[in-house]
């Protein structure tokens, strides 16, 4: 039986704001987790006893975890229910981030940073799905995704200063221990204000094989993806895994169009905009991974910022995303359409890493008023783009395919930003090691590297853009008789 819709005026306000609160809570600790650890990672290194390589899995055991389960986790809340995946996510994530907090051993904290992992997916891969089913009117719903972006796009940031301050004042573990009041009041919550919903049942989509082949196929990949930093793009390690996993995911397509009951319905890619919102995330995403690290790495190790530091002066972006995405976007598009909004959007973006390419190699030649604040302030596109990219991709998927859509486009930023870590980083550089060899100063190699990365990252945007015009056309209108 599929999920009913939930109309707005079948519910109070103050319920659909209760659901939205929880919503966007669990968003913001998925994000909030994948920030913050990293200005922590110095103290915990020192603290546990961590060997350089050892300490990348802090973060690698989390993205790999949370990266492959997503677009499984949507479907079994599709089948299950979708506030039940909710929940249990969200209680794993809480419960993980005790664990975490009180680490005594590398392998400890490894293994809890792998079941926050899992716990956020299983959350996130339902959260539109259950937004979309209780905001159906297109106003409504504009506004609801809108705050739910903001959620997501400022909470890198938030997380960068939050991180350093809470390891600053406190220690470490307090970056996982406050997870714990906001997941117990996230839970307590969700309980009343979430609508029930029965599910389609296993029987729907009881494809065991296509889960394990789509869950090994993701996560060897993501895998292979974080590790290119060691190994090197064209090492045996990553092309063998890297071709191993891409034979895998082939199997699972293979597997959902032959199956009677496929994990993962293929007719949901016949929407262009399902399929081309998820297409232009995955680029996006994959270039801003050059606007929200190596920023903060040329602020730190060029300009000489602090963690703090570094956090405040990327401040001014999270508040202009927010601006932007709570007060005019849902307007915007339901005024202009969802496609001219992301349009727009883009280009300011690539605004952004144009200006990047520009700033000064010199700490005693920058000026943060004028290389950096327009930089910060144009980030305003992405408080235009992000909504009406979630809204194009969830719009075209099926009310009962509503939390495969949601997984499958949680999934393609996941990848995105894999891969914008992998390449980008690794042409940063290989880039400074050039310019360094070749006797450039420290300061100057290090920018070179982080010009070109913002340079392709331009690059990556301008192609999303073209996709977007392309494939995100506007449906012929039928004349009226």
């Amino acid at each position: 039986m599929a999920p009913q819709a939930i109309a707005p005026n079948a519910h109070s306000s103050r319920r659909l704001r209760l659901a939205l609160g929880v919503l966007a809570t669990g968003m913001l600790m998925t994000v909030l987790d994948g920030s913050i650890v990293t200005v922590a990672m110095p103290a915990i290194q020192s603290d546990l006893g961590f060997t350089p390589a050892g300490l990348s899995w802090v973060v690698n055991a989390y993205l790999i975890a949370f990266g492959s389960l997503l677009l499984l986790a949507g479907r079994l809340g599709d089948l299950i229910g979708r506030k039940r995946m909710f929940l249990a996510g969200t209680g794993l994530f809480t419960a993980a981030s005790l664990l975490a907090g009180a680490a005594a051993s590398p392998g400890v904290l490894i293994a809890a940073r792998f079941l926050q992992g899992v716990g956020s997916a299983m959350a996130s891969a339902v959260s539109l799905g259950i937004l979309v089913t209780l905001f159906t009117g297109p106003r409504e719903r504009a506004k609801a995704i809108a705050v739910f972006s903001f959620t997501g796009a400022a909470g890198a940031s938030i997380g960068q200063v939050l991180g350093g301050v809470l390891t600053d004042a406190l220690a470490w573990n307090w970056i996982f221990l406050i997870n714990l009041p906001i997941g117990i009041a996230a839970l307590l919550v969700a309980l009343p204000a979430l609508p029930a919903d029965r599910g389609l049942g296993l029987k729907a989509g009881a494809d065991t094989l296509g889960a394990l082949l789509v869950t090994s196929g993701l996560m060897l990949g993501i895998y292979t993806v974080v590790k290119i930093d060691q190994y090197g793009a064209a090492s045996t390690h990553t092309l063998g895994l890297g071709g191993l996993s891409l034979a895998l995911l082939a199997g699972f397509l293979v597997r959902q169009a032959t199956a009677r009951t496929p994990l993962m319905p293929l007719r949901i890619f016949r929407s262009r905009s399902v399929t081309g919102a998820n297409l232009v995330q995955m680029l996006m995403v994959a270039a801003l991974f050059s606007f929200q690290v190596l920023v903060a790495l040329y602020m730190q190790n060029v300009l000489g910022y602090g963690a703090a530091g570094t956090g405040l002066a990327m401040l001014p972006a999270a508040a202009v995303i927010g601006v932007v995405s709570l007060t005019v976007s849902a307007r915007l598009n339901a005024r202009f359409g969802e496609r001219r909004v992301l349009l727009t959007g883009l280009v300011l973006l690539i605004g952004v890493l144009g200006l990047l390419t520009r700033v000064p190699g010199d700490a005693d030649q920058s000026h943060y008023l004028t290389d950096l604040l327009p930089v910060m302030l144009l980030a305003a596109g992405f408080g235009l783009a992000l909504p009406a990219l979630t809204s194009l991709g969830m719009s075209g998927a099926k009310e009962e395919d509503a939390g495969l859509a949601s997984g499958l486009f949680n999934t393609t930023q996941q990848i995105g930003m894999a891969l914008g870590v992998a390449v980008l980083s690794t042409l940063a550089a290989s880039r400074t090691e050039s310019l360094a060899a070749a006797g450039r100063p420290a300061s100057e190699a290090l920018t070179g590297g982080y010009h070109l990365a913002f340079a392709v990252g331009a690059a990556l945007l301008a192609t999303a853009l073209a996709v977007a015009a392309t494939v995100l056309r506007r449906p012929p209108r039928t004349p009226a008789p």
